[in-house]
């Protein structure tokens, strides 16, 4: 007889009816007598084992009830189906090989506040909440990268370590770079820009930082961002782009992470109705018109906060655009609108159900001395800008671009509460923060 075919969960169906060996960790158990229930895990999916006393010799059955939770082990066992649970299959153990003892896990079976376990982040990846949100993170990453690479971009990368501050200094952590003063990235979006003016087409994908001492549910001071620069393109078809994106996103997980939607709760139907386009638009002047007329104490000219985005999201059932935002809460690179000099040719996308801007994108001023200007009256190192404005002097052309949080789409489209739990592992600085 052959030796025992060691698989993963995540292929048990192709052994229905035959004895295979898994590497296992144990979640949970239950039952008492004559059979013990077996909750398992593997990294790729989640199953039961059943040992029977008929089964197994009386070592193996009591080695089973005295299994601590997350004790490491092979199980070997035939796979049956089973339409009770949620899985469809289940295993009937003949055979417990420990590998690792776990005592006094400090994750037990039953609720634990949000702090604590953010404070055992790099236990809790096991549970199946992070689990379920992790692999829709890992489907996430890899459908970004497809549709780029489908229409046309090339993926570039821009420093983490930057001279220049494109958003201000105040949200920046700053370095020292050998003598000179630098600061950890903000965005790679400029950069971006130069990779437009060399290939059309591009985006970056990596970590940003930003110094804001917020401990609120959408923020985040290390995340992960995606910037696109598109040369030769005006808002109105970077708008095109940037829903195109975010539908073919959300359908990539509807399609391919229905276990982990369903571990979630996340309402399934729902998220594939977000993938109907156009998405709806609105004016910021409109948005804050409606604000107003509904008892908000908003006043022309202000940034809208999570109260106003949520009340703005239950007018629409998808994702949507406000656009054109007044030009003082905006970057200095925004391009100016054609008949108004108090706003900019802009726009941030706002997720439905309350979970605020995904996106936020503008057409890039392609004026050589206005920029100049507009660098200036903000403060900011004229020098450390120069190759910026170079690629308004060499050949510019019209252009627009976005930029999309990673971690706050992931929240959306698992539907998660808090924000962190879409990241791998804890940013325990977090904590020094008011």
């Amino acid at each position: 007889m052959g030796e025992t075919k060691v698989i993963r969960i995540e292929d048990v169906s192709k052994f229905v009816g035959q004895t295979v060996k898994i590497g296992v960790w144990l979640r949970q158990k239950r039952g008492s007598g004559k059979i013990a229930f077996l909750q398992l895990r593997d990294g790729t999916g989640f199953m039961q084992g059943v040992v029977s006393v008929g089964d197994v010799d009386e070592a193996t059955f009591k080695l089973a009830e005295h299994l601590k939770q997350e004790s490491s082990f092979y199980v070997t066992g035939e796979i049956h189906q089973d339409s009770r649970s949620e899985f469809g299959f289940e295993m009937a153990v003949s055979d417990i090989e420990i590998v690792g003892e776990s005592e006094d896990y400090p994750i037990t079976p039953k609720e634990h506040g949000t702090d604590f376990l953010f404070d055992e982040r790099h236990l809790y990846l096991r549970h199946q909440k992070p689990f379920a949100t992790m692999k829709i993170r890992d489907e996430i990453i890899r459908a970004i990268y497809d549709f780029f690479h489908k229409d046309g971009f090339l993926k570039l990368d821009s420093p983490i370590i930057t001279d220049s501050a494109p958003e201000g200094t105040t949200e920046l952590f700053p370095v020292k770079y050998f003598d000179k003063d630098a600061y950890l990235s903000q965005t790679g979006q400029l950069y971006a820009e130069a990779g437009a003016m060399a290939f059309g087409k591009v985006y970056d994908f990596g970590p940003t930082f930003r110094a804001e001492k917020s401990s609120t549910r959408r923020h985040l001071t290390e995340f992960w961002m995606i910037d696109a620069e598109m040369a030769w393109m005006h808002q109105e078809d970077s708008l095109k782009v940037q829903e195109r994106f975010i539908a073919y996103l959300i359908e990539r997980v509807v399609d391919n992470c229905q276990v982990e939607l369903k571990m979630l709760g996340r309402d399934v139907e729902k998220l594939r109705a977000y993938t109907k386009l156009p998405y709806p638009r609105i004016s910021y002047d409109d948005a804050v018109k409606l604000l107003q007329d509904n008892d908000f104490k908003i006043e022309w000219g202000v940034d809208f906060g999570s109260p106003e985005e949520t009340f703005l999201a239950k007018r629409f059932n998808s994702p949507f655009f406000v656009v054109n935002f007044p030009k003082a809460i905006k970057a200095f690179y925004m391009k100016r609108h054609p008949s108004r000099d108090d706003v900019v040719i802009s726009a941030d996308m706002l997720a439905p159900e309350g979970y605020g801007e995904i996106i936020g994108g503008s057409e890039r001023d392609t004026d050589y001395d206005y920029l100049k200007q507009r660098i200036i009256s903000q403060h900011l190192d004229l020098s450390e800008y120069s190759w910026y404005l170079d690629l308004r002097k060499y050949g510019t052309v019209p252009h627009s671009g976005f930029g999309l949080g990673l971690e706050r789409l992931i929240r959306f489209i698992a539907g998660e509460d808090h924000i962190r739990e879409t990241i791998p592992f804890p940013r325990t600085l977090n904590r020094l923060h008011p």
